[in-house]
């Protein structure tokens, strides 16, 4: 019977020392939770700008390939066709880096966090944006951008808008003007005969 107790004794305080070394890091457990918590509508937009971004090059890379390798007749139905597929390119662009968010927070942005920032500033950093205060500001940012962009746009307007006037101005002298509209139906003008 002692022997079995002993056994017994030493198996849990084997077992208990093998739970302890499983136990993870404090650092990384506020690090992730830290992580976690900043993770919002920034995300999304980024997400969505890196997808953009990924899109514009495509487009700049087969804007100039499409004037100059496809007829002008051609090239309305080509230009809907690659726009068809350049939507399908963000869209799945926008879903293989979204996909990809949860292993570089894992990977990069958790160590960062456990590298840059002690224990008791990985808690207090939580602290703060668990806070009431934190999560109102979160919620209430898209409107506030909204507040901040519209009196921005409105009290810029007319001064873009005279702006834009000169630069077509200006334009107008560099490329010429634009040809004046045929009415429909018009013949089109006589070339003058051979003297």
């Amino acid at each position: 019977m002692k022997k079995l107790l002993t056994t017994l004794l030493i198996a849990g305080c084997a077992f208990s020392a093998a739970s302890q070394a499983q136990t993870t890091d404090p650092k990384l457990e506020w690090a992730t939770r830290l992580v976690a918590l900043q993770q919002g509508p920034d995300l999304d937009s980024l997400v969505e700008q890196l997808a953009g971004s990924a899109t514009q090059d495509l487009i700049s890379g087969w804007e100039s390939r499409l004037e100059t390798s496809v007829p002008k007749a051609k090239q309305a139905k080509a230009t809907e066709d690659l726009n068809a597929e350049l939507a399908k390119f963000a869209a799945d662009a926008n879903k293989i880096i979204g996909s990809k968010v949860s292993q570089a927070n894992r990977d990069a942005l958790v160590p960062a966090y456990m590298d840059r920032f002690t224990l008791d500033e990985l808690k207090q950093l939580t602290a703060f944006f668990e806070s009431p205060a934190v999560k109102k500001y979160k919620a209430t940012t898209p409107d506030l951008v909204n507040v901040f962009v519209n009196k921005l746009v409105e009290s810029s307007r007319i001064e873009i808008q005279a702006r834009a006037k000169q630069f077509n101005e200006t334009a107008t002298k560099i490329v010429g003007a634009a040809p004046a509209a045929k009415p429909a139906g018009a013949a089109p003008a006589a070339k003058p005969a051979k003297k």
